[in-house]
């Protein structure tokens, strides 16, 4: 493949990296822009933005699983990897895809659940804070950890590709 033109889902992967940190990065400066301006109000002028508080617990949320998100694709996550240090080196490839494929089953598992949280809020019809839905907010718990759980299995497959080569 020619660097100078990258194939399509090169192209696709890029665009979403590029759609992660960025949420990440808009999500955490507006967190702590919101939650500065409510400091500043609360101390300052004896007031505050009613739905600050609501917002910033969903922000957290966001952030949460859009770090991990980012961990996960950079390899920064808590990896629990005591095979690695039982196994001899040969063995270590297979620790970590036997790892990431479990991993990658929790977070599906996560996902799956997740998603039929939402469904279950969105029939629900509850509302947060004014009239912003509830499963809205909560859309990023199934998106996140499906994301994360492809993430864990493409790792899997990676790393038995590399063992074999």
């Amino acid at each position: 493949m020619n660097k100078q033109n990258p194939g399509p889902l090169s192209r696709l992967r890029h665009i979403v990296l590029l759609v992660e940190d960025g949420l990440l990065a808009f999500t955490l400066g507006s967190m702590v822009l919101l939650a500065g301006t409510q400091i500043l109000l609360r101390n300052v002028f004896d007031s505050g933005i009613t739905w600050g508080d609501p917002t910033l617990r969903v922000m957290v949320l966001w952030v949460a699983l859009l770090g991990a998100m980012v961990a996960s694709r950079n390899g920064n996550h808590i990896r629990i990897d005591i095979l690695t240090h039982i196994l001899p080196g040969r063995y270590h490839h297979i620790a970590h895809r036997l790892t990431d494929l479990f991993t990658g089953m929790v977070c599906a598992l996560l996902a799956w659940h997740g998603g039929r949280f939402v469904v279950f809020e969105w029939e629900d019809g509850g509302l947060l804070f004014g009239s912003v839905p509830a499963w809205l907010c909560e859309l990023i718990i199934p998106i996140g950890f499906a994301v994360m759980a492809l993430r864990f299995f493409l790792g899997s497959t990676t790393a038995a590709m590399e063992a074999k080569q």
